[in-house]
């Protein structure tokens, strides 16, 4: 455990506490994306199938049962509880997420692990993960610029989260220079690189408004 994992961990953390808030004082999923929080259960899911094979700590395995368990709930609420399954606006969320990222991932993912040659599927399963996160947030990008101005409490959630992923990279670099028998991982970094850089124009809109005091507003 580091300081930038630990950092990470509880950004992660608030995002979906930040959400779940969102989502119970608003009483409403309007500007939230369902896709992208499909995605992130899909990432989780392939991720950590570990937590049947391979025990690390207490603190690892709750956190990866939290953020499965969750997310899980976050796509029921939406999907099957009211008032959110009535204000939830499908036609808003239209971003393609199986074509246009699931299958692209897994394609590319197979690729790498044949380039590699670890073809387990564990292996297989864990680089898709990788790939797919850079890429979960996107729909949830789409439908902020599709209303422009971001309520308050979801301007926090997509902050929290792209500082999250931010802090990981620092995480794994840390990692290869001051563990023993951790290496460098070069499509960690540039699939952490790429997801950060999706939330660059969004930070930039977000530390402006709370600069200036004003709403948060994204540009067409």
């Amino acid at each position: 455990m580091n300081i930038f994992r630990f950092a990470g961990d509880m950004s992660h953390v608030v995002s979906i506490l930040v959400l779940l808030l969102r989502l119970r004082s608003s009483k409403s999923a309007v500007g939230i994306s369902l896709k992208t929080q499909e995605l992130f259960l899909i990432v989780f899911v392939t991720r950590y199938l570990d937590l049947f094979t391979t025990f690390y700590s207490l603190y690892n395995s709750f956190m990866k049962v939290a953020y499965i368990a969750s997310t899980t709930y976050i796509i029921w609420m939406i999907r099957f509880q009211e008032p959110y399954k009535s204000k939830y606006d499908a036609s808003q969320d239209s971003f393609l997420h199986i074509k246009f990222a699931v299958a692209p991932c897994a394609g590319l993912a197979l690729f790498a692990c044949l380039v590699k040659g670890e073809l387990s599927p564990i292996d297989i399963l864990w680089t898709f993960s990788i790939f797919l996160e850079a890429l979960a947030i996107v729909p949830q990008l789409f439908v902020l610029q599709r209303y422009r101005e971001v309520e308050n409490l979801t301007g926090h959630y997509v902050f929290f989260l792209g500082a999250y992923r931010g802090l990981y990279i620092l995480n794994w670099v840390y990692r290869s220079y001051y563990e023993q028998f951790y290496r460098h991982n070069w499509l960690v970094y540039v699939s952490g690189a790429v997801q950060t850089a999706l939330y660059v124009d969004f930070f930039y809109y977000y530390v402006v408004s709370k600069y200036y005091g004003g709403k948060l507003t994204l540009p067409t």
